[in-house]
């Protein structure tokens, strides 16, 4: 099946047209059946493609449906124009099936009452909706129910100077979550001018960059000194290793630095590092590529479980698996090329902050 007979797929298209928070669950969870099946059969950034165009559908879908169910509380039509953006693994187009919410809301013009009282119900109703229909609310709260991640448009544009004008690692981390954004639902425009305000932000100015560079560079070890794969001694993960945080997230991080030094305005990993390849700067780009989708295959095969036709997973390849040689030996290749590309950047920071001090 190519892409665009996916697109076209009638489990797929159902998502459009569901009427209730239940019924938009049901038919993800149909949607997601067809995925698994095709899972290991297609390549695998074919397959995280179908999954997102997935999750876009059910989270345009959700916002329809919180839109009707604020007219039926009485709150009538959007007073004006809005956007519904997501971040973290959505914003990058690489949520696997078990992905919580990580998303925003950008609200047209100046902040009046009237528009606080709507879109404070409708991000409280819309974070709601997405979790009837499975999608799990984000432990870190970046979500449209909260007011930092819900601001009009003059307010972001604000906030985002603020965090920019700090070089604490905590608005550092919002910043960080923030160049992630996408746009999904409402108006593209009002997206568009938020990404421009945040590219803006970091044009020529070294010290933001070098604030995220000192972020990025914090890393837990995952190979001994022996170049041996680091497994999980304690706890219900022992024997087990975490490929999210010991592999997928250091490539995101370290590919989403040098996006962030060139202006690179995509979101996804795999389209910064074919931007980046355009410049024709930087070594191990196809390397860095390749280890990524070994990841991100990782990851997705990684053991989960299914209540109710939603899935959750730990992110851990279990020990069991662990045993298998082809595995273990793409894991530790992968492993060695983040530890040669961290250790690069350690000297990158060091020589940054020597200049600055």
């Amino acid at each position: 099946m190519e892409r665009t007979e996916w697109n076209k797929d009638e489990r797929l298209l159902s998502i459009t047209t569901a009427g209730s928070p239940q019924e938009l669950r049901g038919r993800r969870a149909a949607c997601q059946q067809a995925l698994l099946k095709q899972l290991n059969v297609i390549p695998i950034e074919e397959w995280v493609s179908r999954v997102n165009a997935m999750h876009d559908m059910v989270a345009a879908a959700a916002v329809n449906i919180c839109e009707a169910q604020m007219k039926e509380a009485g709150y009538g039509p959007p007073p004006c124009a809005y956007s519904f953006i997501v971040f973290g693994s959505a914003g990058r187009e690489e949520s696997t099936l078990w992905s919580d919410q990580d998303n925003g809301l950008i609200v047209e013009g100046e902040p009046d009452d009237l528009k606080r009282t709507y879109f404070t119900a409708f991000g409280e109703l819309l974070s709601d909706v997405l979790e009837a229909a499975g999608y799990e609310k984000c432990d870190g709260r970046v979500m449209c129910s909260e007011p930092l991640w819900r601001k009009t448009l003059p307010e972001w544009k604000e906030q985002l100077s603020s965090w920019m004008s700090q070089m604490e690692w905590e608005p550092v981390r919002y910043l960080i979550i923030a160049s992630d954004m996408r746009h999904v639902a409402g108006s593209a425009a009002l997206s568009a001018e938020w990404r421009e305000a945040f590219q803006a932000g970091f044009a020529d100015n070294e010290k933001l960059t070098t604030a995220v560079l000192r972020n990025t560079v914090r890393h837990k070890a995952t190979l001994n000194l022996l170049g041996q794969v680091l497994t999980e001694r304690f706890g219900d993960y022992a024997g087990g290793f975490d490929i999210k945080y010991g592999v997928y997230i250091p490539l995101v991080n370290i590919v989403r630095h040098l996006a962030l030094l060139h202006a690179v305005q995509d979101s996804s990993t795999l389209k910064r590092i074919e931007r980046l390849s355009d410049l024709d700067k930087y070594e191990h780009l196809e390397e860095i590529r390749e280890a990524f989708l070994t990841a991100l295959r990782m990851r997705v095969n990684t053991p989960y479980t299914e209540q109710d036709g939603l899935l959750s997973s730990s992110d851990y390849i279990s020990e069991n698996d662990l045993k298998n040689k082809q595995l273990m030996s793409e894991l530790r290749e992968s492993l060695l090329l983040v530890r040669r590309l961290h250790r690069a950047l350690q000297r990158q920071l060091r020589s940054a902050e020597r200049r600055q001090s």
